[in-house]
């Protein structure tokens, strides 16, 4: 099992007591790492920090800081944030803070938002396996033909007059990539590339394009120009393939958040079909069925001071 991060890594070496969660080779084991997640490591007024505290905190880490810090030199750090965070909540408490109805709505929110979390998580994480990954995999590409693709390049003006033009010179005898170059529009990208666009099925182009690239065979260009709501078209194709459909592993992380919302999304809809909802408008009245809450209109704007 690898790791990637030294944040990750602290927190399998805090939480581990067993062999089968190595740390990254980049990052030596913290010295506690057969300690037991209930393990005290500072108390607060008497109020423990445990070893499984400061695994979860160095789950927070932010992304841009993570792998600058070895485990060891992190611990400290953790438990001295912790022990922070303990010493400003109890001075909240002495001071009130906690009973401000603003501050109990906040942590009300909070609270609830990880209970959703977790809910979501109980209900949809289990069913996530590799053999239901490998089962939507072979649905969508196991046995599928391959898709057509074509490489092409272009060049986009702002008038059918220049599209004409461009063509005229290419039935002169003038390079298509030259042309690209000095006709382009200069915020298309492509342009300074010769117009090159790369390998691409219909589906990734608009339709007007697309419908006009795949009649072309090899090192044809279009006779009449192409327009489409960017402006207007010379296209030639360069070649053509038939794409094979990607392997399970390269597919296997996105199938597998595929998989992650669908199950999701089945599972709040079950919910909500467990509770009775009713809606309201903004102004308080009831939400008619199948219409949606609505805010009342805005005042109208005062009139400018003369």
């Amino acid at each position: 099992m690898r790791f990637p991060t030294v944040a990750t890594a602290l927190s399998v070496a805090l939480l581990s007591g067993t062999a089968n969660a190595a740390p990254p080779k980049a990052a030596p084991a913290a010295p506690a790492a057969a300690a037991s997640p209930s393990t005290v490591v500072a108390t607060v007024n008497g109020d423990p920090i445990r070893m499984g505290d400061v695994a979860q905190a160095a789950q927070g880490i932010p992304q841009q800081m993570q792998g600058q810090i070895p485990p060891e030199k992190l611990f400290p750090l953790l438990i001295e944030q912790l022990v922070n965070g303990k010493a400003v909540q109890i001075q909240a408490r002495k001071q009130g803070i906690d009973k401000d109805p603003k501050v109990q709505r906040q942590m009300q929110a909070a609270a609830d938002q990880v209970l959703q979390s977790a809910a979501l998580q109980a209900a949809v994480l289990p069913q996530v396996t590799e053999d239901a990954i490998k089962a939507q995999y072979d649905k969508q590409y196991a046995g599928k033909p391959g898709e057509t693709e074509v490489h092409a390049r272009h060049i986009l003006v702002d008038s059918e007059a220049k599209a004409k033009d461009i063509i005229s010179q290419l039935d002169g005898g003038a390079k298509f990539e030259e042309l690209a170059k000095k006709y382009g529009d200069p915020k298309d990208a492509s342009s300074q590339q010769g117009g090159d666009l790369g390998f691409f099925k219909k589906g990734d182009m608009l339709p007007e394009f697309s419908a006009v690239a795949f009649t072309l065979k090899p090192n044809e260009y279009t006779k009449t120009p192409v327009h489409t709501r960017y402006g207007w078209h010379v296209i030639q194709v360069l070649e053509t393939r038939v794409s094979q459909p990607p392997t399970y592993d390269q597919v296997h992380d996105q199938i597998k958040q595929e998989v992650l919302r669908a199950d999701a999304k089945a599972f709040i809809a079950q919910a909500r079909a467990s509770v009775k909802v009713q809606l309201f408008n903004a102004n308080g009245t009831p939400v008619k069925p199948g219409a949606q809450p609505v805010l009342p209109p805005a005042p109208p704007a005062a009139p400018a001071a003369k």
